[in-house]
């Protein structure tokens, strides 16, 4: 590479970080068709592409933090392209210059230091499994329970997790987590590119799960749930709502008490898209009696995303440029009261663009746990706020 190609060393770097798909496009513009991005604002996936192939010039200031990967794309894409590793690999090398947007600073220095985005102390683990009544693991656990760390540090979402052990301890599973070892997953790190935040919570985990001969699973987050897929030195794992399903199939959960009310389900790309997770949270809602399911129009492999992912979640941007926004409204279209998802980022996604629209009498937010916990008659513990 010479010094007069300044635009395409940069394009090697991407390359070099892991995106080398980038090279393969042959801008049919399909990624555009289906990203949600064009739907609130002008951006064109296909552009960007172009434009990494040439280097960052022109858009690393902002267009390549727009990425969600939610995977829409990549789903459509005749080629096959990876296009979400492109946008990681390019975000690595702009994070290298100091390019990186200011709020993904915070939750960064908190991963390093903390375990954790929420800058939540280690110990406030040991506090939320007293709390919850949450058994330590041993190996005769039937599975290791992972809470996604927004749900022991982060006050709303501990209500969903309050639920889903109630549910546990009420089909008389043996299970258990570890109060120490376990840090955040590492998910939005690695897909803002901070490769080397990652990997020191995930060989953290990696080293916990081994030292402790942990074989088996149980996620509450469909990002936790990736990360673990897709590495082979992991254990198996499931996805909550999968067990859940699972238990009222055997019948070791009883969802008798009756709901009357209309609900919707939002897909999280990232059980959906990411993992192919579709059928366990709606069976699980349509055996609770009362229950009336209405779906959106974009639903399944079809989805809207919440915004939450690739670093969304801590990105501030205009009320009309926030996909919860437009999904909400899209919810409430279904005549549904409640709006029912499987992923901690989508609860705070969905809680939040209901508060700047001032819905708070018409469209309540719940995970499957709450609901599932609701129709059983779990009365789980109170969490500490």
């Amino acid at each position: 590479m010479t010094a007069e190609s300044p635009m395409l060393v940069i394009a090697a770097l991407i390359a070099e970080a892991g995106g080398e798909g980038l090279h393969a496009c042959m801008q049919c513009g399909t990624c555009t068709g289906v990203c949600p991005w064009p739907t609130v604002e002008q951006l064109s996936p296909r552009l960007i592409l172009r434009q990494a192939s040439l280097g960052l010039e022109g858009w690393e200031e902002e267009q390549v933090w727009r990425c969600v990967t939610c995977r829409a794309c990549e789903d459509r894409c005749p080629r096959g392209i990876e296009i979400t590793e492109v946008m990681r690999a390019a975000r690595s090398v702009v994070q290298e210059s100091g390019g990186a947007p200011r709020g993904l600073s915070g939750p960064l220095a908190s991963l390093r230091t903390n375990g954790n985005p929420w800058e939540g102390e280690s110990t406030e683990r040991a506090v939320w499994m007293k709390t919850l009544g949450v058994p330590s693991w041993e190996p005769a656990c039937e599975a290791l329970l992972v809470p996604c760390c927004t749900q022991v540090h982060e006050a709303r979402n501990r209500r969903a997790s309050r639920a889903l052990v109630g549910l546990l301890h009420r089909a008389g599973v043996r299970f258990g987590t570890l109060s120490e070892g376990m840090q955040c997953c590492g998910d939005q790190a690695r897909k803002v590119g901070a490769e080397d935040v990652y990997q020191q919570v995930n060989d953290a985990n990696l080293r916990t799960y081994r030292q402790n001969a942990i074989e088996r699973m149980w996620v509450a987050s469909p990002h936790c749930l990736n990360v673990l897929r897709a590495q082979q030195d992991a254990p198996a794992s499931e996805h909550y709502t999968e067990v859940l399903w699972r238990l009222v199939e055997q019948e070791r959960l009883h969802p008798s008490r009756s709901c009357d009310e209309v609900v919707t389900y939002h897909d999280p790309c990232y059980l959906g898209r990411w993992a192919g997770v579709y059928d366990a949270p709606r069976r699980t809602l349509e055996a609770i009696p009362g229950l009336e399911l209405r779906e959106m129009p974009r639903n399944r492999e079809e989805s809207f995303c919440c915004g939450g992912g690739g670093g969304g979640l801590w990105q501030e941007l205009p009320i009309e440029q926030r996909f919860a926004v437009h999904r909400v409204r899209e919810a409430l279209e279904t005549g549904a009261r409640v709006l029912v998802t499987a992923c901690p980022y989508c609860v705070l996604m969905f809680e939040d663009a209901i508060k700047v629209l001032e819905l708070e009498d018409e469209l309540q937010v719940r995970d499957v746990a709450e609901v599932l916990a609701h129709a059983v008659g779990v009365d789980a513990p109170e969490a500490t706020p």
